[in-house]
């Protein structure tokens, strides 16, 4: 399968750690807005179908797969430096729904980009997918569209050795903690009442410099990406109860209603055979070593319709 890199220029902010701008420093943010009462984020695509229309006849057309990604993301999406690849389980994931609407030599071009602009890029339709442990919520329902859920988890406090900070508790209070720009974690240490502050950044990789310089005393993210870094840095370690549920899904334009469809039926065959499925084959290649193994497996998927 060929691969094809993009970055997105540092204008829209992906600079690297060393050249990037200096983060963004905010006092707690509002609480986020009402949620609709009848949103259910474990259904919100529809029912798996591989009749074609317009979103994969385009990408077909085109004869590659465009997929927007974190190539900063350890684990889950990165660069392979000897054979200058991406690797990762978001990345499997890619590559297997290249392969079903693409076929065997399925070429893939990987856009990386920071979460701020994974929404503008999918409604812009410069991407076809974002595969990019994006958490489904109801706020970005209201803006794009997502396959059924293929990974949960859920965010925890990443701080250094010696830190006594020990949970999502009074002693944040006055605290810095870094967390990535757009992300859901804004939300969540915005609603928490805890008194910490805010830092944003582009990416959790610059949080992990920010943390290692000292410049903040932890990382909110989610636990899989927090033992991403913990794996790169093993001074770090992850504090307190899992916080809330985070469920990712292939984020998608709202109106590749086909492509919606698509994805999921190719998740239902990533999904099955248990042990052998493609889903934990990936797990257990990439996840493992870190989280542990997985004896439940895959998330089950529900849909709208």
């Amino acid at each position: 399968m060929a691969t094809l890199l993009t970055a997105v220029p540092a204008a829209v902010g992906t600079a690297g750690p060393a050249d990037a701008p200096r983060p963004t420093v905010l006092r707690t943010a509002a609480a986020p807005a009402a949620r609709e009462p009848s949103c259910d984020p474990r259904r919100a695509g529809p029912s798996p179908s591989r009749v074609d229309g317009e979103a994969v006849r385009r990408i077909r057309e085109r004869g590659h797969l465009v997929a927007g990604v974190d190539l900063n993301s350890h684990l889950w999406a990165s660069l392979d430096q000897d054979a200058q690849e991406p690797v990762g389980f978001d990345v499997d994931l890619v590559r297997a729904i290249a392969r079903d609407i693409l076929g065997p030599k399925a070429t893939v071009r990987f856009v990386s980009m920071p979460p701020s602009q994974r929404i503008p890029r999918l409604q812009a339709r410069q991407v076809d997918v974002i595969v990019r442990t994006m958490s489904i919520t109801c706020e970005r329902l209201a803006d794009v569209a997502f396959s059924s859920v293929y990974f949960e988890t859920g965010h925890r406090l990443l701080v250094p050795e010696g830190s006594r900070i020990t949970g999502f508790d009074a002693k944040l209070r006055g605290k810095r903690v870094c967390l990535s720009k757009g992300s859901s974690a804004v939300d969540l240490l915005g609603s928490s009442g805890t008194g910490a502050v805010a830092v944003e950044t582009s990416s959790h990789l610059d949080c992990l410099v920010e943390l290692q310089q000292g410049a903040v005393d932890a990382i909110l993210t989610h636990a899989t990406l927090a033992a991403g870094l913990a794996a790169q840095d093993p001074t770090l370690r992850l504090v307190g109860p899992r916080l809330d549920t985070s469920l990712y899904g292939v984020a998608m334009n709202k109106g590749d209603t086909d492509l919606v469809r698509r994805v999921n039926a190719i998740l239902e065959d990533y999904r099955a055979g248990g042990a052998g499925s493609p889903w934990m084959v990936s797990y257990d290649r990439w996840l493992a070593p870190t989280l542990g193994a997985h004896p439940e497996g895959p998330p089950k998927a529900e849909y709208a319709d």
